[in-house]
């Protein structure tokens, strides 16, 4: 009872308490039964594979065998894990994996909540950190992340950027305990990074600004060596997923994920989708009028922030008491809020020809990430340039809450959400359906096209008199036995060839061959008798030194509090 009290009076218990709920009613219809349709409909897909490699050790995860219409795909090798590891541990409650993909949708928005009220009560105090959490949870592109586009990386991204921005502005500003806040925006960053590759490059000037700011307001530059020490460590963290997506983009094509449908130029919002239309759609965006999805900044949202600039400047004018510091931060979000508006924008199409490498952000609507982070976040300082001892000013605040949940209400509602089991969603069409969306995405460059129908065997016999027998499969190996009775025999493991597979004839390596494939599987030829082939993808350089530079800054974070409890030791 002495610990609940304790808990219960803690002065952010119940601002939190507050947010949580929120954001428990945003996502309150994922917690229903049934499922709905959205356009990146390979959730259950993906956390299915990733189950997979663990129950296979194969770990961290690459390659797993059921996509590319069951050639195989190296998948995590590039795509980031972490709201899988996320859902393998729902898995672990023995959850089917509908529920496990709906719940970790749902730990999204309730996580943003956390996270945004933790940097804006910073600045604004719980008031204004209620108020910033729950804009930023009910802004309708955090809607359309969700709901539409079931954007599950990017959504995980949102709950980052708030804490990277919280513990970068305490590590500058803070003389004490200046390990920890290492430590946090390490750990922040490294989230990030094991969320969205996206998300990175649009954040990253935003980060970039940020600590400018408050290294040239605190007079803190002594902090740069920190900053970088915490960038270099979340880099190591994140290691056995960023090197080789960095390293290793020249084995996939890679090239179609930014030409078709993925070409930015298609994708620009226009001013009445930005700021004025109320559609809501759950169609795909198209070139063009007619775009089936919303792109809509919020309305409040949008008011406020001129509301707020408005309050600024009359503030300024009449120098009335307020911290100069806050007033930066107020001018610093708006022109990020604004600028990333303007991105989204046809108009901004400029920069984006200057800056050829911000084409594989694709969608330029992807930005309005930043704008509800900026917008949302210093909404929050209603709470300042008002009276924030003042009754009206909390009624105000109450006003604007409720205002938002019930303006936005409709968009937090999934599309035909109906019965569905994992059996059928893994089975008969749906099944063929999920093992070749995205082919295209990260297809070994061995293949010059992608398979038009799904494998039908792990092996098949090419050339001579060959029987196979046995053969065995899991996430990233396969076994099987031969026997060839005369002469040499051909065949053909269905699986697309992709470094670093390796083929073993009684346990001796032979030679991988094309033989002209097209669709890049591995071909081997066999010696007369009979003969155990055994085929595993090994790691290449690149994959094994972001294993072991994940592994040695892991090792690190663990024996941190061990070494400085023994530092302390030694220094009394």
């Amino acid at each position: 009872m002495k610990f609940l009290r304790r808990i219960t009076s803690h002065p952010n218990f119940w601002p939190l308490v507050l947010v949580v709920f929120l954001g428990f009613l945003a996502g309150r219809v994922l917690l229903t039964s049934g499922y709905f349709n959205m356009h990146d409909d390979l959730q259950m897909m993906r956390q299915l594979e990733m189950e997979k490699c663990f129950k296979d050790f194969q770990i961290p995860c690459r390659w797993v065998p059921d996509m590319g219409y069951g050639y195989g795909f190296p998948l995590f090798n590039y795509y980031p894990p972490l709201p899988y590891l996320v859902g393998q541990v729902i898995r672990l409650t023995g959850v089917s994996f509908i529920t496990t993909v709906k719940l970790t949708f749902f730990l999204s928005f309730l996580l943003s909540a956390v996270t945004m009220y933790i940097l804006a009560r910073e600045f604004w105090g719980r008031l204004g950190g209620v108020l910033s959490s729950v804009f930023y949870v009910w802004a309708p592109y955090h809607a359309v992340d969700v709901y539409v586009r079931g954007a599950m990386n990017e959504a995980w991204a949102l709950v980052w950027f708030p804490l990277i921005l919280w513990s970068a502005y305490k590590l500058i500003s803070n003389k004490k305990q200046v390990t920890s806040w290492i430590v946090i925006l390490a750990l922040s960053w490294t989230a990030l990074l094991l969320s969205h590759n996206i998300m990175v490059l649009i954040f990253t000037p935003v980060f970039a600004g940020w600590c400018l700011l408050w290294l040239w307001r605190k007079y803190a530059w002594s902090r740069i060596p920190q900053l970088m020490i915490s960038g270099i460590w979340a880099a190591g963290l994140a290691s056995f997923s960023s090197i080789p997506v960095l390293l290793e983009q020249k084995l996939v094509h890679v090239d179609t994920l930014t030409k078709g449908y993925y070409e930015y130029i298609a994708h620009f919002a226009d001013i009445n989708q930005l700021f004025f239309s109320r559609f809501w759609g759950y169609g795909p965006s198209v070139w063009g009028e007619g775009d089936g999805m919303s792109f809509q900044i919020g309305h409040i949202h949008w008011i406020l922030a001129l509301v707020i600039a408005t309050l600024s400047a009359a503030v300024f004018l009449r120098k009335q008491k307020i911290s100069p510091n806050l007033l930066l931060i107020i001018s610093y979000l708006l022109v990020v809020g604004f600028a990333a508006a303007f991105m989204a924008h046809v108009r901004s199409t400029p920069i984006w020809l200057s800056l050829p490498f911000l084409s594989i952000v694709q969608f330029p609507w992807r930005f309005l990430t930043i704008v509800i982070l900026s917008f949302s976040f210093v909404i929050g300082a209603l709470a300042v340039l008002l009276n924030v001892r003042s009754r009206w000013t909390l009624v105000l605040v109450i006003i604007l809450l409720v205002a938002v949940v019930l303006f936005n209400n409709d968009y937090f509602k999934p599309d035909r959400m109906g019965p569905l089991s994992d059996e059928e969603k893994f089975s008969a069409a749906a099944w063929e359906l999920q093992q070749t969306a995205g082919i295209y995405d990260y297809l070994p460059k061995t293949a010059r096209i992608a398979p038009q129908g799904p494998r039908l065997t792990p092996v098949d016999v090419v050339e001579g008199e060959v029987a196979i027998d046995e053969a065995k499969e899991g996430t990233n190996w396969i076994r099987f036995k031969v026997r060839v009775d005369r002469g040499e025999g051909k065949v053909r493991i269905n699986i697309f060839q992709f470094p670093n597979w390796r083929v073993f004839i009684d346990g001796e390596e032979t030679e991988i061959t094309g033989d002209n494939d097209e669709l890049g599987r591995m071909h081997i030829t066999i010696p007369e008798g009979e003969h155990e082939i055994y085929a595993k993808l090994y790691n290449t350089f690149p994959r094994t030194a972001g294993n072991l530079i994940s592994l040695v800054s892991w090792g690190i974070l663990i024996a941190l509090p061990w070494w400085r409890k023994r530092l302390s030791r030694a220094r009394m």
